[in-house]
């Protein structure tokens, strides 16, 4: 910290600390205006000390995968469907997911609303469709509809709802979620999860607040408005 010198040149005792232990009267001494600036260096330093090591430490828990990448969430869910998913290293766990303060879609849930989260270490999927209903048309995406899969590197989504048919290869059921290690993401302990090596889903609808993905390639990508969603 580029306060450090001050921080440890004030640590020594003085003639007023140790007057002041002692219980004895201090003179008053003015203050220099560097001296002043120097405190208030002191002051702004410890100061931001908390909210660093706030920051710090969860840079450390996203990087170690222990937690996903949180924001606000706009509470308008969205419709996402492939013929196929495949995956490797997947995890999934409940989680809360929470508007943006004030949202006019937050309803009596105070703004959250309560997901399961999928998390994917690599996906292909065939035939992806995404749309958002916005009230008399709706917004839609697709891609990987000719030859071409729609690709994904630590996907996840949050869903409230998820459809399929599934099949997994070496799953675990029941496990903590903080105890995850198939997938890039764990969650909260005390959670219920699961976690398999591979999954295969057929036909998957899912019903999502939210999708993150550290890379995500969309093969014939086409976004337009329609009467219909996915």
């Amino acid at each position: 910290m580029a306060s450090s010198p001050d921080a440890g040149s004030s640590a020594g005792a003085t003639p007023e600390s140790s007057g002041a232990r002692e219980g004895g009267s201090v003179p008053e001494v003015p203050e220099s205006p560097g001296r002043r600036g120097r405190v208030r260096l002191r002051r702004a330093a410890v100061m931001a000390v908390p909210a660093t090591a706030v920051a710090a430490g969860l840079m450390i828990l996203t990087a170690q995968g222990a937690l996903g990448v949180q924001f606000a969430i706009s509470g308008m869910p969205f419709t996402v469907t492939a013929t196929n998913l495949d995956g490797e290293g997947f995890a999934q766990f409940g989680a809360l997911d929470q508007m943006a303060e004030g949202s006019p879609n937050e309803g009596d849930t105070g703004g959250q609303v309560l997901v399961v989260v999928s998390a994917i270490k690599k996906a292909t999927l065939t035939k992806l469709c995404q749309s958002v209903d916005l009230g008399g048309t709706n917004l839609l995406i697709t891609a990987g509809q000719g030859s071409q899969k729609v690709s994904a590197t630590n996907l996840t989504t949050d869903s409230t709802e998820l459809s399929g048919n599934a099949a997994f290869d070496n799953i675990e059921i029941g496990n903590d979620a903080s105890t995850l290690d198939k997938s890039h993401a764990r969650g909260p302990k005390g959670v219920f999860s699961q976690q398999a090596d591979t999954v295969h889903i057929a036909n998957l609808r899912q019903t999502n607040y939210a999708t993150t993905a550290a890379v995500f390639k969309l093969p014939g990508l086409k976004l337009r408005f329609s009467d219909r969603g996915c």
